[in-house]
């Protein structure tokens, strides 16, 4: 057994909470490795973007799936992934978990917001079973999947900011109850919110943090076990060029490709740095 899939778990210890960047692709995954971080998520938007799609299980998951493989071949931390609603309109239960214990994956997230419509959320019961589907196929397989279960409630307001506690509540109990090992709640920001859910679920809870949320520091003593980014770091990644292109478009210049670029050499050396099975696949 790949020795990070027994030391993942011990990452949302007592000892402190696990901050987890989130790479779209080998180069973004191994830059969090060398940052220090010891584990690294993947964003489903970000890959689905790089690769032409929109996210929201728009792409194919033999696709999703391979970029996963090649993110968790090139580091040597453990890497979970986000799969959003498990593709399940595409695979089986099996099928998925089977592909993400052969690429070696820690953690998988899974979560009830549907893509179409966009703003509602999944029959709870039936999140519930994908789960438990989840979680009995993978201990059949003696296969340790930390499973983060994302509930929307607060992602698409299901009504007023007291409705949504309520409901990513009773989501999250459900989620736990049915063998989710922590939860994910985001588009929560507000610091007394957040001591709220850690008093209520009762199990690891993982906030999404961005802009406006509050430092690490701060999550950290509200209780909080899991701090994510979700596409932030892709879509800053996107922004940059974006501007890029406009300078050259709009003056001619190249200023924005001066000090912030990373040295082709040092590139070079992070690749090099990879697993050789990152170099033949």
């Amino acid at each position: 057994m790949d020795e990070r899939l027994t030391t993942f778990g011990a990452l949302h210890g007592s000892t402190g909470p696990l901050v987890l960047p989130n790479a779209w692709d080998v180069v973004s995954a191994k830059i969090f490795e060398k940052a220090g971080f010891p584990a690294v998520g993947t964003t489903s938007a970000g890959i689905a973007a790089s690769l032409g799609f929109a996210d929201g299980e728009c792409i194919p998951w033999m696709m999703m799936w391979a970029s996963i493989g090649r993110i968790a071949q090139a580091v040597t931390v453990p890497v979970t992934a986000d799969c959003e609603g498990g593709y399940l309109d595409q695979i089986e239960v099996p099928r998925l978990v089977d592909d993400l214990q052969a690429a070696h994956v820690c953690g998988i997230n899974l979560e009830d917001g549907l893509a179409r419509p966009a703003t509602s959320l999944r029959d709870m019961q039936d999140q519930c079973h994908r789960l438990e589907s989840v979680r009995r196929y993978a201990d059949r397989q003696q296969y340790p999947l930390w499973i983060n279960a994302r509930t929307d409630a607060y992602w698409h307001p299901v009504g007023n900011p007291d409705v949504c506690f309520t409901e990513a509540v009773r989501r999250a109990r459900a989620y736990r109850d049915s063998g989710a090992d922590s939860l994910f709640i985001p588009g929560v920001n507000d610091p007394q919110v957040i001591a709220r859910l850690v008093d209520a679920i009762g199990a690891p809870l993982n906030i999404l943090a961005g802009p406006g949320s509050p430092p690490v520091t701060v999550l950290v003593a509200l209780g909080v076990r899991r701090i994510s980014l979700g596409s932030a770091p892709f879509r800053a990644t996107a922004w940059l060029i974006q501007r890029m292109a406009a300078e050259l478009r709009d003056a001619g210049t190249y200023e924005l490709l001066a000090a912030p670029a990373m040295r082709y050499e040092d590139l070079l050396a992070l690749l090099d740095e990879a697993p050789d099975s990152v170099h033949r696949s």
